[in-house]
């Protein structure tokens, strides 16, 4: 720190004195002046150092020095950190610097360094930033993030409405009411903080049909960019109260995902009645790092259970070969997954590594600057785009390339927007700060998240039961509000497909099959396009098939198949064909065979999709009076 001539006696704000020959000091020095406003003043030392000639201006050019208005004046790191400590949320590199030990010989060390190789860094600063520096805006990636949001609610509440009655109805196969009276009954008043749903008021068919559709038309509105904070926090209770008593049904990791980033969003969004984008507030920060966050924990752990996975049978994902069956045995396949699934072996092998490459690999770079973080989204896009095309995963990869959109900033998008939207956008100096509400809740709850989600990221390595005891009594009080949550597809890969066929007969020897609308069945049927549409029963009819009748996790078949024998008609409404119009059937039963795709050969030759051989029965001869006679047990 050196004193100041008698020229600061004219200084009001502290003055920035830079190298105005160097590109890159240049380049810094925009974005500096977008952070401190007006509250730093800026000059290259060839206009003012004859106003400082106590300082020499070889020193000068060397490194940038801050003139406080004190008469003081500091060089290299300290000035830049003094310089940005004006600014708010700016001043913890200054506090680090004074009070840490080691941080000050540390960052003037690499201060020098920059300052000797400024052409080197210049060409860095291109390759990562651009051929601009300035701070990046996400005002108008908000916007389009939150109407993308508005679109997956849509597709998710109206097409769980379609199936409501069916699946967790008074007549469906996992009533909802009788659900909640059994979880009442286990634990009593914690019933109601352990299983939080609107549900618990009335558990009806028409309140399930009213809160689906209801959640529907709230999205609705919030792609019209009708008070989107309020919007999106009903249709995170709406969604929360369905997750819970759909049980089975709604125990993927896409609804948890949903879920978690729609809780983000609520302290994301404006909250205003109808915000104009060219003049709504501006967008949290640190609401965008934590969904940045989110999509970088659903992204690496994805990739790396795959390869933690000790399971000495199935090691497909090691030996590159998993994308060799993953066509074949993926819940509902598409007609381009028979296509998929005959490419050559070597072509499985490099596009496993390619996904392991973007899943695990290519996170990293959403922490980057602007550039690599643009080309993490692109490669992002193109695997969900991928995974599109080639499977039915309902509106799992559309909310994945939502949450993408986080990674880009305003002036990516303006590049590719309609010029209509261009002229909506405003300018960041017509943008009102956060509501005071919104800067006081925000940092405690990125604290309680961050420090959750390192929980989370820490089962991915080891067993929940390995996990510390506060550790785990954490994850249990977290669990069921689903605002942060552990992520991680396709663990294990099969490598067969057992498919459930269910025969119902009226006279215990002409058997007919009830055909499922989408999983496969008929086997000349063409698999099926049927995402972003996910048909509830016919996924986990293929978990079904996979373990035995008993598990309790398949309970709800035999539901399932009580309602057939009652003839439901909300139960069979979710099925394609139903061989029993008249009188439902006496005997019901069901097969289990061996699906795999034709070749081409016997495509060409039988025009079947499929092929099957019978593995065994899966389900034994019942009745309705089987039903009577254990409940009388009981």
């Amino acid at each position: 720190m050196r004193s100041m001539d008698s020229k600061a006696d004219e200084m009001t704000k502290p003055l920035l004195v830079f190298d105005g020959d160097c590109s890159f000091c240049r380049r810094w020095i925009t974005r500096w002046r977008d952070i401190t406003a007006d509250r730093v003043n800026y000059a290259p030392f060839q206009e003012v150092a004859d106003q400082f000639p106590s300082i020499p201006r070889e020193e000068f050019a060397s490194a940038a020095w801050l003139i406080d208005p004190d008469r003081s004046a500091h060089r290299g790191a300290r000035a830049v950190f003094g310089a940005l400590a004006v600014a708010p949320g700016h001043a913890w590199p200054l506090w680090f610097y004074r009070r840490v030990p080691g941080v000050r010989a540390m960052t003037e060390s690499v201060y020098r360094f920059v300052a000797g190789h400024r052409p080197l860094f210049s060409a860095l600063t291109t390759l990562l930033w651009g051929p601009t520096v300035t701070r990046p805006t996400f005002t108008f990636t908000r916007w389009l993030f939150l109407r993308m949001l508005g679109v997956v609610y849509f597709i998710a509440f109206s097409s769980l409405a379609v199936q409501v009655a069916g699946l967790i109805g008074q007549a469906g196969i996992l009533p909802a009411g009788e659900f909640l009276d059994r979880v009442r009954q286990r634990l009593g008043t914690a019933a109601y903080w352990q299983v939080p749903t609107l549900a618990w008021i009335d558990a009806s068919d028409t309140t399930l049909q009213w809160m689906c559709w209801g959640g529907a038309a709230a999205s609705l509105l919030l792609i019209l960019n009708v008070a989107p904070g309020q919007l999106l926090l009903l249709l995170w209770v709406l969604y929360l109260s369905l997750y819970h008593v759909g049980q089975t049904f709604l125990s993927f990791q896409w609804d948890i995902l949903l879920l978690e980033t729609g809780f983000l969003a609520i302290f994301f969004a404006p909250w205003n009645l109808r915000p104009r984008l060219s003049s709504e507030p501006r967008p949290s920060r640190t609401m965008r790092c934590l969904l940045v966050w989110l999509l970088f924990r659903l992204m690496f752990s994805s990739g790396v259970v795959k390869l933690v996975d000790d399971d000495p049978v199935g090691r497909e994902w090691h030996h590159l070969t998993a994308l060799a069956y993953h066509y074949e045995t993926q819940c509902i396949p598409n007609a381009i997954s028979w296509y998929a699934h005959h490419l050559p072996e070597w072509c499985h092998k490099v596009c496993v590594v390619i996904m392991f490459i973007i899943e695990i690999g290519v996170p990293f770079l959403f922490f980057f600057p602007r550039r690599p973080r643009i080309l993490a989204c692109i490669l992002q896009v193109l695997l969900q785009t991928t995974i599109i095309l080639t499977g039915n995963y309902n509106f799992f990869n559309l909310l994945t390339i939502t949450l993408c959109l986080v990674l880009l900033d305003d002036a990516f998008l303006s590049r590719v927007a309609p010029a209509s939207l261009k002229r909506r956008f405003g300018t960041p100096s017509s943008r009102r700060p956060m509501p005071l509400i919104q800067r006081l809740v925000i940092p405690p709850l990125a604290v309680c998240i961050m420090a959750v989600s390192a929980i989370w990221i820490h089962e991915v390595f080891i067993p929940y039961e390995n996990l510390l005891p506060v550790e785990q009594r954490i994850l249990r009080n977290v669990r069921p509000y689903a605002v942060v949550n552990t992520y991680g597809l396709f663990r294990h890969m099969t490598t067969r497909r057992p498919e459930i066929i269910v025969e119902g007969s009226v006279d215990g020897r002409i058997w007919k099959s009830y055909e499922f609308k989408y999983k496969p069945g008929d086997l000349r049927r063409r698999p099926p396009f049927v995402a972003p549409h996910q048909p509830r029963l016919d996924w986990q009819m293929w978990f079904a098939a996979l373990a035995d009748y008993r598990n309790p996790r398949n309970g709800w078949f035999i539901q399932f198949s009580r309602r057939l024998l009652e003839g439901s008609p909300d139960v069979l409404a979710l099925l394609a064909h139903n061989p029993f119009p008249d009188r439902p059937p006496r005997y019901l039963r069901a097969t289990l065979y061996d699906y795999h795709f034709t070749n081409w050969g016997e495509a060409f030759r039988t025009e079947n999709w499929w092929a099957r051989e019978q593995i065994g029965q899966y389900l034994p001869t019942i009745t309705r009076q089987s039903f009577a006679d254990q409940t009388d047990r009981r």
